[in-house]
């Protein structure tokens, strides 16, 4: 199968934006996607197109074709939902789709729009992500969920807050320089440590915002690049998505994320390297113990071992894995449906070189972002690589 380039990206600014339609908010991102591809409207296929609570938040069911028709686009259109692993499984689909030959030239991405609703109503909304008769039902919540998470790694692996609390400075130092991040200001570790608790051993500063925006990419086959001269040295090469059961109770153990060590081991397996070829990692850290789940589940660290990275500056910018040079979900935002797309956008920015912090890196030519879903009962990884 051939790899599958990306010829454009597009994203809004991460960040409260209640003002603004979901529909604007997309047209933003696509029509900068589009804009950088240079590809004729009339190429495009399909558009894959993620979003989680739009029900809630607009009161707009079938967004698939309204999507289109806001990024200017006469194509048939899908909506994927995923919770906010959503973005992520519309990439994948897009990829597979024009592996698989149906398509040439498709649009993917994702929107949230989060802000307009109260705290409370957005606390409502994301929990159906969870398991409405056994988890909701009992008054879980996601803050309340990883907390669990973070407890149980504790126990069997060691760990403190002050730990997360490196984690949560690293990434707001990140998002500093990052234009379309939500949060560009650095925290201390201090700071992190005395914020409010949230759900012990979680505090204000382990949680992501809420946030409003929206991701988009274009993606061709290799065979339309070349026909056609696009400059899209950047290509898919490795895609995997996997699964686990929804509720945590049903879980094998809590201090472990199976559903993306299966994604991750095929998207190594599809794209042909390992995890020691990996340069630089964008990761789902809605919660700062799930960055350290997720760099262990992506094989980039050994179980028990990502909780001390950030601490001992292997994961910051200047580190020898820089992870999330974007803020992360911590400080960049997290727009549920957009997340997974906007990941994609920013490690071909990074391994273009165009972005923010792409002077964090030394000739980077493989990166990996990991896009999760609900306590990652969903998850998705794609391996990212410099082709020309």
């Amino acid at each position: 199968m051939s790899d599958v380039r990306i010829a454009g990206v597009g994203l809004t600014p991460f960040g409260e934006q209640p003002e603004r339609t979901g529909r604007d908010l997309f047209a933003e991102a696509a029509l900068a996607a589009r804009e950088e591809a240079g590809v004729p409207r009339d190429a495009y296929e399909g558009v894959h197109y993620g979003n989680f609570m739009g029900a809630f938040a607009e009161r707009q069911g079938h967004q698939g074709p309204l999507m289109a028709e806001t990024a200017g686009l006469d194509c048939p259109a899908m909506r994927h939902e995923s919770a906010c692993a959503s973005a992520g499984i519309a990439v994948r689909q897009a990829v597979r789709s024009i592996r698989a030959g149906e398509h040439d030239v498709l649009l993917a991405g994702g929107m949230e729009r989060m802000t307009n609703l109260s705290t409370s109503r957005v606390t409502e909304s994301l929990a159906i992500a969870a398991d409405e008769l056994f988890e909701v039902r009992s008054g879980m919540n996601f803050p309340g969920a990883y907390a669990l998470m973070a407890r149980a790694y504790f126990e069997k692996y060691g760990g403190s807050r002050e730990d997360l609390a490196h984690i949560a400075v690293k990434n707001h130092a990140n998002a500093v320089p990052n234009e379309y991040a939500q949060y560009r200001r650095e925290i201390t570790v201090e700071q992190a440590m005395e914020s409010l608790p949230v759900a012990t051993p979680l505090h204000l500063f382990d949680a992501c915002p809420i946030t409003d925006g929206a991701s988009a990419v274009v993606l061709v086959s290799d065979e339309y690049a070349e026909e056609h001269g696009l400059e899209a040295p950047v290509a898919i090469t490795g895609s995997g998505q996997g699964g686990d059961n929804l509720a945590l109770q049903d879980r094998e153990a809590f201090s472990r994320t199976p559903a993306a060590e299966k994604a991750a081991t095929a998207a190594y397996e599809d794209a042909g390297i390992g995890p020691d070829d990996v340069d630089v990692a964008e990761v789902h850290d809605c919660f700062t113990i799930a960055e350290v789940l997720a760099l262990e589940s992506l094989g980039l660290f050994d179980h028990g071992e990502a909780i001390s990275a950030a601490r001992e500056g292997k994961t910051t910018r200047d580190g020898s894995l820089p992870v999330n040079l974007s803020g992360g979900l911590k400080a960049k935002g997290h727009p549920v449906g957009a997340t997974g797309g906007a990941q994609v956008v920013e490690m071909t920015k990074l391994l273009r070189g165009d972005h923010a912090n792409s002077d964090a890196l030394s000739d980077p030519r493989v990166g990996v972002t990991h896009n999760a879903g609900g306590t990652v009962a969903s998850a998705v990884v794609h391996v990212l690589e410099v082709v020309e």
